[in-house]
């Protein structure tokens, strides 16, 4: 989502709806200060992009906000099971934020195996919007119901309204000629409309994106659908009044509502332009890391080249090869797939070549949970190579902060001639929140030189090239690209002795190039901001952590 323009809706964009601004102002509207709204349904319900829709109109409104996605592994999980549930939260405010919430104000579920598998999250005395039309035998049977929970006092400690999406969906778009199976698959517009009303969210946006998105009778359906259920809020009593948070007060500058991946894609895009070379990414598609892919193959106005490997250790190949000839070497994997590359990595220590390593973190071990976030790769990220291979950790903290995330990791990569791990996770991958576009001139220079001469005389006075001849303050050796005129010279997975670069078995070099490139990298701590406290500095409790857990540590 890109779309930086604020909006703005007159009721009377939404059909039928001629009465809204008195019957309005009859029930005023209650001003909050954020609420957390949770949609959930089957996977082919529509709920990502429900949580999507609404999330930009929110953004378009100009409020803080923050998102999860959730969503099974399978493509397409068995229909009305809590396995298939796939749902989205998000949180909205007047203020800033940085989590998606913990228990939701607001639940959508479309049917029993979401009230099943969300309900627990819900706040006590929290608003459950279910559609009472998916509450039939056999869909209660599938979610593992056996009586109705609608029935009875089983949902007494929320404030439950029922609402016959289904049907209402049909009915509002049966004089477009649209079959009723066909109708349904519109019932989340129908749910989108409703909770944009509750919310006074902006209609004008999800309308022009339906319009521009949809053809034919798939347009004429979610438009109606969108429309009625957005009068249906307006015009039922179901609900006391209607809500708004109002827009939040944030720094001066135009935003975009961004996803940690697209962030992370755009400041590899970035480094590549601020070190004026050529993007090489390999890759392996994994979950929850190939939307990186995706996008940077996009871009290929920006010097971006995309190759979608076989597996994991070519991609890896791969990007250390383009760092060999000159690029910007990049691959992107997950938990599983960083350990296959784990060997390659170790190839990059030794030969002292720049490469990114983007890991987005999930669930394990092994397949574990594809889709489900978790922030356990820091060992293996530390620790996982073979001998004494240390290499440096950039971990971001926010789905906007991916972007500086990449520049920084890249900058590192660049600067010591070393691979460098960046870490995210499943939820900064695909959670969203507004980004504030940069001032591209404030961003850093992280150009590079590269070897174009001989760098040493030998003792009979002829000048040579040795690839290990290091920088007294970085201790990065030089970087000559293959072809160089008498630059010619050998690296690779043997061990080098320090200086010329010749195969070396002697004990006494080894220790010294063991010790020589553990230095290297623990300089950079040298090169590193110091980290900041936030709150109260005076407090007697320091909650310290790394990467995601930020927006939870900030937020507490």
């Amino acid at each position: 989502m890109t779309d930086t323009t604020t909006h703005t809706t007159d009721p009377a964009t939404i059909d039928s709806a001629a009465g809204a601004a008195a019957d309005r102002q009859e029930r005023q509207v209650e001003q909050i200060s954020h609420v957390v709204v949770r949609f959930a349904g089957d996977s082919g319900d529509g709920m990502q992009l429900t949580g999507d829709r609404f999330t930009s109109a929110s953004a378009l409104f100009g409020n803080d906000l923050s998102t999860f996605p959730d969503y099974p592994a399978e493509i397409r999980a068995p229909a009305g099971t809590v396995n298939g549930v796939s749902s989205f939260q998000v949180h909205i405010s007047d203020h800033d934020i940085t989590t998606p919430g913990d228990a939701p104000n607001v639940l959508v579920a479309m049917n029993p195996a979401a009230l099943k598998a969300d309900l627990h999250r819900l706040e006590q005395n929290g608003l459950l919007i279910v559609n009472s039309d998916a509450f039939e035998t056999r869909d209660l049977e599938k979610a593992g119901y056996d009586h109705n929970p609608l029935h009875d006092d089983f949902l007494s400690s929320y404030r439950l309204v029922e609402i016959p999406m289904t049907s209402l969906t049909q009915k509002a778009t049966e004089l477009l000629g649209v079959k009723a199976r066909d109708s349904e698959r519109s019932k989340n517009f129908f749910a989108l409309g409703v909770i944009s009303w509750l919310y006074s969210r902006p209609t004008e946006p999800t309308v022009e994106w339906i319009e521009a998105r949809f053809k034919d009778l798939v347009k004429a359906s979610n438009l109606a659908a969108f429309k009625a259920g957005y009068n249906f809020g307006e015009t039922s009593e179901l609900f006391d009044h209607p809500y708004q948070v109002k827009p939040a007060q944030l720094p001066a500058g135009e935003y975009t509502n961004i996803t940690g991946n697209v962030a992370l894609a755009w400041g590899l895009v970035a480094a590549g332009q601020l070190a004026k070379l050529p993007l090489f990414l390999g890759s392996y598609p994994i979950t929850p890391a190939s939307d990186i892919l995706h996008e940077l193959s996009k871009h290929k106005h920006f010097g971006v080249r995309t190759v979608q490997a076989e597996d994991e250790i070519a991609a890896v190949g791969m990007a250390l090869g383009a760092a060999f000839s000159g690029h910007l070497g990049i691959t992107t994997t997950s938990g599983p797939g960083l350990a296959l590359k784990s060997e390659t990595i170790s190839l990059g220590v030794s030969l002292e070549l720049p490469l990114l390593i983007v890991d987005i973190q999930r669930g394990g071990p092994s397949t574990g949970l594809p889709t489900k976030t978790e922030a356990a790769d820091l060992n293996i990220a530390m620790f996982g190579r073979h001998g004494e291979a240390p290499l440096p950790i950039v971990a971001a903290y926010s789905p906007a902060q991916c972007f500086d995330a990449a520049i920084e990791a890249a900058r590192i990569a660049l600067k010591y001639r070393t691979p460098v791990i960046l870490l995210s996770d499943g939820f900064l991958a695909n959670g969203s929140e507004p980004w504030l576009l940069p001032d591209v001139s404030a961003l850093p220079d992280i150009s590079v030189s590269f070897q174009t001469e001989m760098n040493h005389v030998a003792d009979d006075g002829t000048p040579e090239y040795w690839p290990y001849l290091r920088d007294p303050d970085t201790l990065a050796r030089p970087w000559a690209i293959p072809g160089t005129p008498g630059l010619m010279h050998r690296v690779g997975g043997i061990e080098k002795e320090d200086g010329t670069g010749n195969i070396s078995y002697a004990p006494a070099n080894h220790s010294k190039m063991v010790h020589l490139r553990a230095a290297k990298i623990a300089g950079i701590a040298d090169d590193i901001p110091l980290a900041t406290i936030t709150g109260d500095a005076d407090a007697e409790v320091c909650l310290l952590g790394w990467g995601s857990t930020w927006a939870a540590i900030d937020a507490a």
